[in-house]
């Protein structure tokens, strides 16, 4: 595993972390035992950070429940990173974050959830916030208590991060980054450089879509994807994903291949971002762990978006051409 400088922290952090968003039961069903044999084999194969949130799981919580228990007797050796302002939001009534007290109170119920004294990243879970002087506010008084070590934001917004480190004190930024989601490259992940922000990468598979394992007659069931097929517009950017995604299988396999390649995609950046890829068996997270292991270089990363690149201008040309055809 490849560890690198994460941000301005002054922490060597693990080039794969895991994101445990799966093992919540969003993503189907995962027993107990198998949710912490996820998190442990992650760990053993030199995952040192671990992302949650409190909303994550059903019931909500689930996810930081299970991640405190997982990560329990080795709590000093790994970085956790946890986000608050999601709780409720699922259900429709979202817990509101109006008070520096109610944004404490979560935080606390965070720890308590995860087993532990303290976090080493809170996030505000509030992507299109307008105003965060409560959760500034809030973060730098847990940060003096020591309950906190970092703090910052998850956000695919580059003026919700600009107002969030005002103060040049947001620290990490958590954003959603891929192959098929390369719209950060252009301005939040230079940005983020500049200012020495660390950053996590969330979706780096865009949901499993990278794995090559779907097609576009795919139908989702879990709680997360199954929307896709609800709307009309959203089953229509799923196919088109999954036809880019064919462009990648003309040189890599379908799995493992495909797997490592997208996370290395990602984590080559730059900015040296730390990809977060969830798992729901302990081969998957090993598996994961893997990528890890080294970068892409420059060409290489560019071969890749060709790949995808050429894959949707053939598919968009023979929607062209079947379009002109039913006519």
């Amino acid at each position: 595993m490849l560890y690198r400088d994460f941000g301005n922290t002054g922490w060597q952090v693990s080039a794969i972390g895991m994101g445990t968003w799966n093992i919540g039961n969003q993503w189907g069903e995962i027993d107990e035992a198998t949710a912490l044999a996820t998190v442990r084999s992650a760990f053993d194969n030199g995952v040192n950070l671990f992302d949650t949130a409190e909303g994550y799981g059903i019931p909500a919580g689930l996810s930081e429940e299970r991640l405190g228990r997982s990560l329990k007797d080795i709590r000093d050796q790994v970085h956790i990173v946890t986000k608050i302002g999601s709780w409720g939001r699922r259900e429709g009534h979202p817990l509101p974050k109006d008070s520096v007290d109610n944004i404490r109170l979560c935080a606390h119920a965070s720890l308590f959830r995860l087993r532990t004294d303290w976090v080493d990243v809170m996030l505000c879970h509030e992507g299109e916030i307008e105003d965060p002087t409560l959760y500034l506010e809030a973060f730098e008084l847990l940060k003096e208590q020591g309950l906190i070590r970092a703090y910052g934001i998850s956000t695919n917004e580059l003026d919700v991060i600009k107002r969030f480190n005002a103060n040049n004190t947001c620290q990490v930024v958590e954003l959603d980054y891929s192959l098929l989601n390369r719209k950060p490259e252009s301005k939040i992940l230079p940005y983020c450089q500049k200012h020495n922000i660390a950053v996590l990468v969330r979706g780096p598979l865009s949901k499993g879509l990278l794995s090559g394992k779907y097609s576009p007659e795919t139908v989702f069931t879990d709680t997360i994807r199954s929307n896709w097929h609800q709307k009309e517009n959203r089953q229509q950017k799923f196919e088109r994903q999954m036809s880019m995604v064919e462009g990648l299988k003309t040189e890599l396999k379908p799995g493992d291949e495909m797997i490592t390649a997208a996370l290395r995609y990602v984590t080559s950046h730059p900015v040296q971002p730390v990809a977060i890829p969830g798992a729901k068996s302990p081969e998957q997270a090993a598996m994961n762990a893997r990528a890890g292991e080294q970068t892409l270089s420059s060409a290489e990363r560019e071969h890749l978006v060709s790949l995808l690149d050429t894959s949707s201008s053939s598919s968009s040309s023979s929607q062209k051409i079947a379009a002109t055809v039913g006519k």
